[in-house]
């Protein structure tokens, strides 16, 4: 008789103690993050105190308490990030954590104060805080986008992509060895070609030495045609 009256007392606290819930919360580095946690107002009788702390719930009140709330306001609050954002008397105190960090990753406990033996409403949940993922092009490529003009009669857009680095001179296309084998000898060729009037030397001194022969005729001819008019 004595062990099944252990028994029934058992069953009788176990069936009584407070049920626990709990829900996963996952958000990013520098996000608001926001731990969802109700309870049931039907009346002004029903508003009541609770706490939020970091860890499981423990047998009562919350371990490293982060804010406490009379129902109807703040009563206490361990760091300005921790708010409750929701209507407190309509039972919405969701616990939102402001520019998160890794830090604030782990357990928190929500625990809504109900009077009797056992009844107040317990919720563990577990927050992850992920690093946000940079995307980071590519250095060696590179994309740029040109649109035609205002008022063109074209409005298609293209992109050119190039990638780095560029090609250098020396692995380029190579060009055939020209007929110059040095810079000097292709000017002389490019300056003949762009002033063909230009004689070469010894045409220049035959031509003076007509210019100066035919001047020495007509002065004889002046010198002959005088004298025969003196006469």
């Amino acid at each position: 008789h004595l062990h099944a009256l252990c028994s029934t007392a058992t069953f009788v606290f176990s069936s009584a103690g407070p049920t626990v819930s709990g829900s996963l919360v996952k958000g990013k580095v520098g996000q608001n993050i926001t731990v969802p946690c109700f309870y049931n107002v039907r009346s002004k009788d029903d508003i009541t105190s609770m706490c939020w702390g970091r860890g499981r719930c423990p047998a009562s009140k919350c371990y490293q308490t982060i804010i406490w709330t009379d129902g109807w306001k703040v009563t206490q609050r361990s760091d300005s990030r921790y708010i409750l954002k929701g209507a407190l008397m309509m039972g919405d105190v969701s616990l939102t954590i402001v520019n998160a960090v890794e830090a604030d990753s782990g357990t928190y406990c929500c625990r809504v104060e109900i009077s009797g033996w056992f009844n107040d409403q317990l919720s563990n949940h577990n927050v992850v805080v992920e690093k946000a993922r940079i995307s980071t092009a590519s250095p060696h490529t590179y994309t740029s986008e040109q649109t035609s003009a205002p008022g063109s009669t074209s409005e298609s857009s293209f992109t050119i992509t190039r990638t780095w680095p560029p090609v250098s001179a020396s692995e380029g296309p190579q060009t055939a060895p020209g007929p110059c084998s040095n810079t000097s000898g292709c000017w002389d060729v490019t300056s003949n070609l762009q002033n063909p009037s230009v004689s070469r030397p010894g045409q220049q001194y035959s031509e003076n030495w007509l210019y100066i022969g035919i001047s020495l005729c007509a002065v004889l001819l002046v010198i002959l045609f005088v004298s025969l008019f003196v006469t």
